[in-house]
């Protein structure tokens, strides 16, 4: 469970850095006060962690990772 709401936030993460890159504009930002903002802090470091948790989705072994119902189907 913790991976997928990881895998979530970091997808979060990335649409919103599209955003910064293609338009200048910070979705987070602009919803809790600007990037100086004790709250917009907060959501880019809770989002920082779930990235850096998801790099562990790289190196694990594929049986840890999938869940009862994906394994029996391969």
């Amino acid at each position: 469970m913790i991976d997928k709401i990881c895998l979530a936030l970091v997808i979060i993460g990335s649409l919103n850095w599209g955003l910064v890159g293609l338009f200048q504009f910070d979705v987070v930002a602009w919803l809790f006060g600007g990037t100086a903002s004790l709250i917009s802090r907060i959501i880019y470091i809770v989002i920082a962690l779930a990235g850096i948790w998801c790099i562990t989705l790289l190196f694990r072994n594929r049986a840890t990772c999938c869940d009862d119902n994906d394994r029996a189907n391969h």
